[in-house]
């Protein structure tokens, strides 16, 4: 089964597009903890879940015991919910060979974010693994999107339009990884248009503030999913992380049912 289609079958099984976001903070430098809350949270939002998005940085930020943590945490979590690693890695070919072997044969998740902006050739070691998926930048939910991505080429295109066209290639040639791309909640109305209807991860929505009018009024047909972090792991209420999942996955399907 490829990706996309492994992500479509939760998706309806769900009845959820909530991508939840593990980005782990240590409260006052405690790491011996991190593990024990990163299975409370997948314990409690897993059934609401679509995907998992565990983000590396946050790991690494606690030296080898993030490592050894999300080396443990991956194994031991629901193989029915996809995992996403969000790795943003971007390298020449024959170090994105390692990173791909990391992630899919070590690892065995289920998808990776990947920065494209080093060309085809760096995400080719990424297409060959079958029912893989990698979500290529694209147009990211912050400020400085503009810098680059949605800066206006010579020919009328977007920058961002390059990065789509490189899943376009892939696609045509039919490899094994499925392709998506990472489009920002916050940047979205604009560059949809130009969007091709492949998979999309899309962070932005809650604390950063991005509205999902504009997505749900695109009229995608992918499988595109929709990351929460900080408003499941850390929200200033009085709510369990179940219950905190249950409110963005209901909020979201009530977007796409308007």
């Amino acid at each position: 089964m490829r990706y996309a289609e492994r992500l479509a079958a939760r998706i309806a099984k769900t009845d959820s597009r909530l991508c939840v976001g593990l980005d782990p903070r240590p409260v006052d430098g405690n790491i011996a903890a991190v593990e024990g809350f990163l299975k409370s949270v997948v314990e409690q939002t897993w059934e609401h879940a679509a995907a998992f998005k565990p983000n590396m940085a946050y790991f690494e930020a606690m030296g080898l015991q993030g490592i050894e943590i999300l080396d443990r945490l991956l194994p031991w979590m629901p193989r029915e919910v996809p995992i996403i690693l969000d790795a943003k890695r971007s390298d020449i070919g024959e170090t994105q060979k390692y990173y791909a072997h990391s992630y899919f044969e070590h690892w065995k998740v289920d998808a990776v974010t990947l920065n494209p902006f080093l060309g085809y050739d760096s995400i080719e070691p990424f297409l060959s693994w079958q029912g893989k998926g990698i979500y290529l930048l694209a147009v990211t939910s912050n400020a400085g999107s503009q810098d680059f991505q949605q800066q206006i080429l010579a020919d009328g295109r977007s920058v961002f339009e390059l990065v789509t066209a490189l899943g376009e290639r892939s696609r045509a040639a039919n490899m094994a990884t499925d392709v998506g791309y990472v489009v920002g909640l916050t940047n979205s109305a604009a560059v949809l248009p130009k969007i091709p209807d492949a998979p999309l991860l899309v962070p932005g929505l809650g604390a950063q503030g991005g509205d999902l009018a504009a997505l749900a009024a695109a009229g995608r047909s992918a499988e595109d999913v929709i990351n929460v972090s900080r408003g499941v792991l850390y929200a200033n209420d009085d709510l369990s992380f179940g219950q905190r999942a249950k409110n963005w996955a209901e909020m979201i399907r009530a977007a796409y049912s308007a």
